[in-house]
C-alpha cells in the first residue's frame, strides 16, 4: 500500500472514530524538512482591509495547519481551484484528472502579515516547492505545488521571488511551482476542516503535518501565533 492510498484510508478510519495512535507507529522525523530562505527582495506595501490569497502545496491538511497558526490570517479555508465547480469535491479530485489541486484561501490582514512573508512561510515551511506534481507520499497533479493569482502585482511579486531564490540557488533543484489564474475557489467538505487541530494523533499528521508548525514556530517565531484562527470559529462569528 502506497501513502496516498495510507491516507485515504486513515482518513476514512478516522471519520468513522476507529482511528488510534497505536494503529500505527509514526516514524520519528518528517519526510520533508524546512528551508531557510530569504524574504522577498521587494514586497507589497500594506494596505487597508483584508486580503485573500490562494495556494496549493501538497494535501491542503498541513497547509492550512500552518496558516492558521500565523499572525495575521484571520481564516485558511481548505478546499480545490484549478478545476470545475462540478468536480469540486475529494473523490472526484482525487482520480488526478479534474485539473483541481488541493488548495487553500487565506484571509489575512496585509498590515498584520505581508504578502511577501506569507510567500516565504510557503516556501520555506509549508511544503518542498522543488518536488513536481507531489508532495512527500501524497502523488498526483492535485498535489502540485502552485499558486493561483487573479492580481497583476500579486503575480509579479511571486514571480520575481521564484527567480530569486532560484538565483541564489537556495535548493538544490529549479523550483516546480506554477503560477495559474485563479478562475474560482470551491471550499472543501466540512470533515476536511480544521483537520490538523481535530486530528492532532492521527499519523499521516503526526508523521507529515505537525513538524511543519514547529519549523513555523522555530523559523518564524514573530509570526508565530499558539491558537489558531479555526474555519468552524470564522463561521461562528458570522
Amino acid at each position: 500500500m502506497d501513502r496516498t492510498q495510507f491516507r485515504r484510508i486513515a482518513l476514512a478510519l478516522t471519520a468513522a472514530g476507529v482511528l488510534a495512535l497505536g494503529w500505527f507507529t509514526a516514524p520519528s522525523r518528517a519526510s520533508e524538512e524546512a528551508f531557510i530562505i530569504p524574504p522577498p527582495a521587494a514586497d507589497i506595501a500594506p494596505a487597508e482591509g483584508l486580503k485573500t490569497f490562494v495556494l496549493a502545496g501538497g494535501c491542503f491538511w498541513g497547509v492550512q495547519g500552518v496558516y492558521q497558526h500565523t499572525k495575521g490570517v484571520t481564516n485558511a479555508v481548505s478546499g480545490y481551484a484549478g478545476g470545475k465547480a462540478s468536480t469540486a469535491n475529494y473523490e472526484a479530485i482525487g482520480r488526478g484528472t479534474t485539473g483541481h489541486a488541493e488548495a487553500v484561501q487565506i484571509t489575512y490582514d496585509p498590515k498584520q502579515v505581508t504578502l511577501g512573508r506569507l510567500l516565504q512561510i510557503y516556501f520555506s515551511v509549508v511544503h518542498d516547492p522543488t518536488q513536481l506534481n507531489r508532495q512527500g507520499p501524497d502523488t498526483g497533479t492535485q498535489y502540485r505545488s502552485t499558486i493561483f493569482t487573479s492580481d497583476p502585482a500579486e503575480r509579479k511579486l511571486v514571480q520575481d521571488y521564484i527567480a530569486q531564490l532560484n538565483g541564489a540557488k537556495v535548493y538544490k533543484k529549479s523550483i516546480a511551482t506554477t503560477l495559474e489564474p485563479l478562475q474560482g475557489f470551491y471550499a472543501a467538505e466540512d470533515y476536511h476542516q480544521d483537520y490538523l487541530t481535530r486530528h492532532p494523533n492521527q499519523p499521516y499528521i503526526v508523521f507529515n503535518d505537525l513538524p511543519k508548525i514547529e519549523s513555523l514556530k522555530k523559523i518564524f517565531a514573530e509570526n508565530y501565533r499558539e491558537k489558531p484562527a479555526l474555519v468552524r470559529a470564522a463561521k461562528a462569528s458570522n
